[in-house]
């Protein structure tokens, strides 16, 4: 009898989580916004969360999906991304450093000048490997519940603000309400082999410990494979839209109604800084836009601080330079791995405050 009601429990809110996403996501693409099969979910998942109600699903099957949009791009992105890099490499190079620097400055003034408890807003505002911050700065006394609200609204406004500017730039959405074909013909040897691919990456980048490896995985190999003949990705609309559902929820059900509770009078000061940190990063992408003949769009997608599945997502739905985004947000976030864990550490240590503020 228990397990019923598990079961009819369980089947009642995911009912509930579709029937909120379904209309949401409906609007978006009666709109035409980029991205609102991800867009849709992840407002539904807001509302869902904040209303109290829980859903579960594996981490397996988010991993999965993760692994889907890695192909995405892998699809899109030639290989000579590598030479772009290298041949761009002054450029690339600003815009990540650039990025770090502001992040790494905004976070030190924010905690000296004690905006947040502790060394929370040092750690929240790393503009990446969000799980990693979160993990990491509970050894630092900051609260762990603020600096995962930081990472993950970080993502959501930067997932919307990027979408508002692809609709003023004027672009061109590549799943308007008209275009979508939900069930096209397949090729199922080509399905077969995207899945195997979008499974498979994710549980090397596991076995190896990878963060992130679960879109940066399948997204390399499949630039590799694709490029030599290897393999063909295969991507059926449902498909997209199964995964593009379970970004956006993922990042949604975060926003639970006790987080929310938790950080209510520091939600002003905690929006204030990651916008702050968005238009820093909007004007690195002006920089590049003046400096570089980088078209707008791309480079603003380029920059944005986080969100790298999000932004994809984005990408793919417009005419933006994709091969330039992916690239200069994969290195960004290699770079934020790799140096901003030791950068922040070496902040919170020589700031000095004490873990309750």
């Amino acid at each position: 009898m228990r397990s019923f009601a598990t079961l009819k429990t369980t089947f009642a809110a995911w009912s509930l989580l579709i029937a909120l996403t379904v209309p949401a996501t409906a609007l978006l693409l009666g709109l035409q916004a980029p991205a609102a099969l991800m867009l849709g979910p992840l407002l539904a998942g807001i509302v869902f969360a904040a209303w109290g109600r829980q859903v579960r699903f594996p981490v397996s099957i988010f991993a999965v999906a993760q692994g889907i949009v890695g192909c995405l791009i892998a699809r899109m992105v030639p290989l000579s991304i590598v030479g772009d890099i290298l041949g761009h490499w002054v450029l690339f190079s600003t815009g990540v450093v650039s990025v770090l620097v502001a992040s790494c400055g905004l976070g030190w003034l924010m905690t000296r000048l004690q905006v947040l408890p502790g060394t929370t807003a040092l750690w929240g505002i790393s503009p990446g490997a969000a799980s990693v911050m979160t993990f990491m700065a509970e050894a630092y006394g900051a609260d762990i519940r603020l600096v995962a609200l930081m990472q993950y609204l970080r993502i959501f406004l930067v997932a919307g603000i990027a979408a508002l500017v692809a609709r003023l730039f004027g672009v061109s959405s590549s799943y308007g309400a008209a275009a979508i074909v939900w069930f096209p013909e397949v090729h199922a040897l080509a399905l077969g082999e995207t899945l195997a691919l979008a499974t498979l990456g994710p549980l090397v980048a596991r076995v190896l410990a990878i963060p992130a490896g679960a879109f940066l995985v399948p997204m390399v190999a499949g630039i590799g494979l694709t490029h030599f003949g290897f393999m063909t990705i295969e991507l059926p609309t449902w498909l997209l839209a199964a995964s593009y559902a379970l970004v956006g929820w993922n990042v949604g059900l975060r926003f639970t109604r006790p987080l929310l509770v938790h950080a209510a009078r520091a939600l002003p000061r905690i929006l204030v800084c990651t916008l702050l940190l968005i238009a820093i990063c909007g004007g690195i992408a002006a920089l590049f836009v003046f400096a570089a003949g980088v078209d707008p769009l791309t480079a603003y997608l380029a920059t944005s601080p986080g969100g790298s599945d999000s932004i994809a997502i984005i990408a793919a739905s417009t005419d933006c330079d994709v091969s330039f985004v992916m690239a200069m947000q994969t290195v960004r976030m290699i770079a934020v791995l790799l140096l901003a864990p030791v950068l922040t550490r070496i902040i919170a240590e020589r700031v000095r405050v004490p873990p309750g503020g």
